[in-house]
């Protein structure tokens, strides 16, 4: 059993540290933390290999109800409470 760091899992990989860090913290790559890294085993990178390359597409915005928009609409400002 051959195990690596994170370093030499993003070199294989082809990703930053910080993606190995979020693909271990999403639970999509087993790891032990060992010190202040953590060691994945050689074998568990086939879990991570099929995936999409690249940042997924964002979801367009949710639509804002009516009843957000009124709230902020009448709400008062500190400066016009004082104020008649």
């Amino acid at each position: 059993m051959n195990l690596l760091i994170t370093r030499e899992v993003a070199e294989r990989l082809g990703v930053t540290t910080k993606r190995v860090q979020a693909m271990i913290r999403d639970g999509r790559l087993p790891a032990e933390k060992l010190g202040r890294d953590y060691v994945i085993k050689e074998q568990d990178l086939k879990l991570v290999a099929d995936r999409k390359p690249g940042r997924p597409a964002k979801s367009p915005p949710a639509a804002k109800s009516a009843a957000g928009q009124t709230r902020r609409g009448n709400r008062a400002t500190s400066k016009q409470v004082g104020k008649k």
